[in-house]
């Protein structure tokens, strides 16, 4: 790795040497190839510093429509990538989901494409942005269109759970820019309903989430498909080595210069506008206590967390027995069905809503005003996301965690993430037969020590 870079801000007041030392609520670190650069500014104080996006490479007609979005001044993965991307770079970048990272791989692709001389012939795609879930290909694509609004290109979704003919009939005068999961698009290829030999580029979101869901022999046959001449740029929120195996195989192609990195390690923290509480309970009382809490502080509204999608469906289950009507979305449940809950969800004509840890990235419901773990996950990042469900755009919210003994350590984790216990309550008739040690964000594990 090369050398360290300290790149110092004048902010409020302070100066090179000054700004160095300068302690903020969230350091942010970005990595871009070999250099470490590190910012000491707070995330909001630097992106008011940072260049305009005309600087950044784009044309008029995407500022015109990034500008129309309210976008004022790019995040740092979007002023670090964009420019990697048009340079043709491989790429492969590191971060959370929230940090404009769709912007960031799409508005470069976008600008290559935009000045594309031949005409894209029948069957045929410029781009594939490959992501793990059918909602989120629908919110990307939406992205894209969003985007190119002033220009000619064109975009579309495919994703399972629908009939594949009207995805066919789309694809026949070809697509620019396709966003697909990765077993909808398979059953296109095997259908000879598209043809990669026109692709330029290749484009991995949320790499992690795809290891999680068990799709990484999926990926590793699209891969294959794949002209050899492409530019690859992956994007997933941690690297883990499953991650980095998938990057090798991914950038195997025939680009002669070494794939950029971009890390974005913002120091995350939920918004002030949640209040964060939980409650400590044994597991075989978990439903009862959770059907008390909606019943008794008469909840208007919940989405409810839950690690796995059999849990999911257990839970609606038990909270039908007492009397709430709930319903669920998880990777086991058809696109429509889940299009349908999630629309009665968001119109509030369901109130409340069990979901697994897959819906909580990307997931957009607006005025939300409570979330609850019902099981809390194994990720401190995945609480994050979670109880970022609500308390958006500046309005109030709550996050409510059922904790039994065997989540222990990932309250731990949790909380030392977040710099702080979270405030337990406790409610009358649900005694703790075995209890929940108290919190200490200064423990550290013996093999650590």
């Amino acid at each position: 790795m090369g050398g360290l870079y300290l790149v110092g801000m004048g902010v409020r007041g302070k100066g090179w040497m000054e700004i160095n030392a300068y302690s903020s609520n969230e350091r942010l670190i970005l990595r871009y190839a070999a250099p470490l650069f590190i910012f000491d500014t707070p995330y909001d104080t630097l992106s008011e510093l940072l260049m305009p996006f005309s600087k950044l490479g784009l044309s008029s007609p995407l500022v015109q429509a990034i500008t129309e979005l309210g976008y004022k001044t790019p995040t740092p993965i979007q002023e670090q990538a964009i420019p990697a991307i048009l340079s043709g770079k491989d790429l492969i970048a590191t971060a959370q989901t929230g940090t404009g990272k769709t912007a960031a791989f799409v508005l470069p692709l976008l600008e290559q494409f935009s000045k594309a001389a031949e005409p894209l012939r029948g069957k045929r795609i410029r781009a594939l942005i490959l992501v793990p879930t059918r909602e989120l290909a629908v919110q990307v694509e939406a992205s894209v269109a969003q985007y190119a609004k002033h220009t000619q290109l064109t975009s579309m979704a495919a994703y399972g759970g629908v009939d594949t003919a009207p995805q066919k009939e789309r694809l026949i005068e070809g697509v620019d820019i396709l966003v697909a999961t990765p077993g909808r698009l398979l059953d296109l290829a095997h259908q000879r309903a598209l043809h990669f030999d026109e692709l330029q580029v290749m484009v991995l979101d949320e790499a992690d989430r795809m290891v999680d869901m068990g799709f990484v022999d999926d990926i590793h046959k699209i891969i294959v498909r794949l002209p050899e001449n492409r530019q690859n740029l992956l994007f997933t929120a941690t690297m883990t080595n499953d991650v980095r195996a998938i990057a090798h195989a991914f950038s195997d192609s025939k680009m002669t210069d070494m794939a950029a990195n971009i890390s974005i390690t913002p120091h995350v923290r939920a918004a002030a506008t949640i209040k964060q509480w939980l409650i400590t309970v044994d597991k075989d009382t978990k439903s009862a206590l959770l059907s008390h809490l909606i019943t008794e502080q008469a909840w208007d509204q919940a989405l409810i967390f839950v690690e796995k999608k059999h849990s999911a469906a257990k839970l609606v289950a038990q909270l039908e027995k007492r009397g709430i009507q709930a319903d669920s979305i998880h990777g086991g449940r058809s696109q429509a069905m889940r299009e349908k809950v999630l629309d009665q969800f968001k119109s509030g004509e369901l109130k409340y809503l069990v979901a697994t840890g897959v819906a909580a990235r990307g997931l957009d419901i607006g005025e939300l005003s409570r979330v609850v773990n019902y099981d809390l996950p194994f990720q401190p990042e995945e609480y994050i996301h979670r109880i970022g469900r609500t308390g958006r755009a500046g309005a109030s919210g709550e996050a409510i965690s059922l904790v039994d003994i065997s989540d222990f350590k990932n309250l731990c984790a949790i909380e030392r993430r977040l710099k702080n216990t979270i405030e337990r309550k406790e409610v009358e008739g649900f005694p703790v037969k075995k209890a929940v040690p108290a919190s200490n964000l200064n423990h550290v594990k013996k093999s650590s020590r």
